[in-house]
C-alpha cells in the first residue's frame, strides 16, 4: 500500500512516497514531477549491476533522455575526486538548470549526488531513490548532502531539498542481510527517541527476518519522526540535533575503524554507549539501557569494538562537526521517548571518556 509523507520546508515541499514494488513505476512517479528533461542517474557499481538497466529502460520509456554516472561502491566515493569527476561529466553533457539528477543507492549515493545537486549551475534538480534501508529511514529524508574529508565525516556539504524521495521497501531483499541489519541501528536511534508505539514495533524484531516482515512499518514510522524534526529545524539550530543520538560516538568509532564497520553499526555502538554512560551518572533512567541492548542484540548489531577509547576515536571526536565554541552538544535519553540535550567542554567529554570506556574493552 503506497504511503505519501508531505515535507514543507523553507527551499520547497515535496513529498516521500513509500511504495512496495515503486521502482518499477519510476517513470510513472517522476512524470507527476517533472517535465521532460535530461536526467543523469548518479549511482553506485553495486547497485548499477541490479538496478540501473531498469531504472534506465523505465526513465527513456517516460520520455526522458537519460545519462548514467557510476561510482565506486563505498564510503570512499563521498571525496573531492568523485565530487568534480561527477561535475565535470554533467558539464561535458551540457547539463542546464532544466536537467535533473536522480540518486539511486544508499546513504552514500544520496549525501554524494545530493551535493553535486546543490552546487551544479548553483542548483539543479534532484530526486532520491534510496535502495538501502539505512538510507531509507535516514540520509535520503532532510536535505543533508556530504562528502568526506581525511579530519573527518561530512566535514563538506550542504542542506539542498530534493523534489521528491521514492523509497521501495522491497528492494531490501537485493541488500546483503549485514547491510538490513546496521540500517537497522538507525531505527532503533529512531524509535528509542520517539518511544510509543513505534517502540514497542521494535519489540516484535527478533531477526532479520522480522526486519523484512515489518519493513514497510519500520520504515513510515522512521521518516514520519524524522520528517516532523526536519520541518521544525531544516538546518539543524536545535531540535534537529537530537538526531544525532548515538552518532557522536558512533562517528567517532567509525573514523577509527577505517572502514571495518557500517555506519549503523556505529551508531548502534554508540547509542548503547552514549546510554551506559549516562545511566551510570543517574541522567538516564534504568532499565533504558539494557531495553537499548536487547533490541540492537536481537538482530546482532554490536554494541561495542576494539575501535572505541583508540587514540584515533579521540582524534576523531576532535573534528566533530557538532562542536560549537569548544563544546560538544552530546544527545542522551532521560528515558525511552524522552531525549534531552548536554552540552559540555570538549576537553571534559574526552576527559569522561577516557575515565569511562577503557573499563568495556
Amino acid at each position: 500500500m503506497e504511503q505519501t509523507i508531505e515535507v514543507k520546508t523553507g527551499q520547497h515541499d515535496y513529498a516521500i512516497k513509500i511504495i512496495p514494488k515503486g521502482l518499477s513505476q519510476l517513470g510513472v512517479y517522476l512524470s507527476k514531477i517533472w517535465s521532460k528533461r535530461q536526467i543523469a542517474i548518479i549511482t553506485d557499481e553495486n547497485v548499477a549491476r541490479i538496478y540501473a538497466k531498469q531504472v534506465r529502460r523505465q526513465l527513456a520509456s517516460a520520455g526522458y533522455t537519460v545519462q548514467l554516472l557510476v561510482v565506486p561502491a563505498g564510503e570512499q566515493s563521498k571525496s573531492w575526486r568523485q565530487l568534480i569527476k561527477l561535475i565535470d561529466q554533467l558539464a561535458a553533457w551540457h547539463f542546464t538548470r532544466s536537467d535533473g539528477l536522480l540518486a539511486l543507492g544508499g546513504g552514500v549515493i544520496g549525501d554524494l549526488a545530493g551535493l553535486v545537486a546543490s552546487i551544479y549551475l548553483r542548483g539543479i534538480s534532484i530526486i532520491q531513490v534510496p535502495t538501502s534501508l539505512l538510507a531509507q529511514v535516514d540520509s535520503s529524508v532532510g536535505g543533508k548532502t556530504a562528502i568526506d574529508l581525511t579530519a573527518g565525516k561530512n566535514l563538506v556539504g550542504t542542506f539542498y531539498q530534493p523534489d521528491l524521495v521514492l523509497i521501495d521497501p522491497t528492494v531490501l531483499q537485493t541488500l546483503p542481510e549485514r547491510l538490513v541489519i546496521e540500517g537497522y541501528g538507525e531505527v532503533i536511534k529512531c524509535a528509542a527517541l520517539v518511544g510509543g508505539s513505534f517502540w514497542q514495533l521494535t519489540d516484535e524484531i527478533h531477526s532479520v527476518a522480522d526486519i523484512y516482515k515489518f519493513s514497510a512499518e519500520l520504515i513510515a514510522a522512521s521518516v514520519i519522526f524524522k520528517v516532523k524534526i526536519v520541518m521544525e529545524d531544516e538546518t539543524e539550530t536545535h531540535q534537529r540535533q537530537l538526531l544525532n543520538l548515538g552518532h557522536t560516538l558512533g562517528h567517532a568509532v567509525e573514523r577509527a575503524a577505517a572502514g571495518r564497520l557500517f555506519h549503523g553499526e556505529t551508531v548502534a555502538i554508540g547509542l548503547y554507549q552514549i546510554c551506559r554512560l549516562f545511566e551510570k551518572e543517574k541522567l538516564t533512567a534504568p532499565p533504558t539501557t539494557e531495553q537499548v541492548a536487547q533490541r540492537l542484540q536481537a538482530v546482532g548489531l554490536p554494541l561495542t569494538d576494539e575501535a572505541l577509547a583508540t587514540p584515533a576515536f579521540y582524534a576523531a571526536l576532535t573534528h566533530d562537526k557538532k562542536i560549537h565554541d569548544g563544546r560538544l552538544t552530546l544527545i542522551y535519553l532521560e528515558k525511552i521517548g524522552q531525549p534531552n540535550f548536554y552540552p559540555w567542554q570538549l576537553e571534559k567529554v574526552i576527559a569522561w571518556l577516557k575515565t569511562e570506556l577503557p573499563a568495556i574493552n
